[in-house]
């Protein structure tokens, strides 16, 4: 994987310039100012308000480039310009599972309703099964309450193999967590 690497470039339903490319070692501020917004947002994510440090996210994203390098992840950015607006990544697991990847996709506040996330999406996937070795099935967790989201990657042939009910606390209630899988 060449740091950087440029898998779109293009217009969004909405006309929106974007380029979607992996990610570089100098991203670290971006994906860091990126993540906090969204856990202050307290969107359907796992961070609710917490706040990452400038080190900690440093840490994470080198070990993440360390394992897209070794052919274990695919991770992909969406820019506006210079803005950070979207981050999708599969990342495979160890062991007995290492067949199995994670899914995760976010997409800011203000870019949503635009395709980005379909788009994200299918372009991770695609990215996946070229780049990583073995992956024969994507998993995904799902906050229920984030309906949208659900039937989205219903759309995409996900299907819900696990409900954990009131597994999730999400702004001060507890909201079923819906498991998802695909087989690639």
């Amino acid at each position: 994987m060449v740091e950087g690497k440029i898998v779109y470039q293009g217009k969004t339903k909405k006309g929106r310039q974007v380029i979607i490319r992996y990610p570089k070692t100098d991203d670290t501020q971006r994906l860091l100012d990126y993540i906090n917004t969204l856990s202050k947002e307290k969107t359907f994510i796992r961070f609710q308000g917490e706040q990452l440090t400038l080190a900690e996210e440093k840490k994470y994203l080198e070990d993440f480039i360390e394992k897209i390098r070794k052919n274990k992840a695919v991770k992909l950015l969406v820019f506006d310009e210079f803005k950070l607006i979207g981050v999708a990544d599969i990342n495979l697991m160890e062991k007995v599972e290492s067949h199995v990847g994670i899914f995760g996709i976010t997409v800011a506040k203000g870019f949503r309703g635009e395709g980005i996330g379909k788009l994200l999406m299918r372009l991770t996937i695609e990215e996946a099964k070229i780049n990583i070795i073995g992956l024969k099935i994507i998993t995904l967790g799902c906050f229920a309450n984030n309906k949208l989201a659900y039937q989205i990657y219903k759309k995409s042939g996900f299907v819900e193999f696990g409900r954990l009910p009131r597994g999730i606390s999400h702004k001060g209630q507890y909201v079923d967590y819906i498991n998802m899988f695909k087989n690639i």
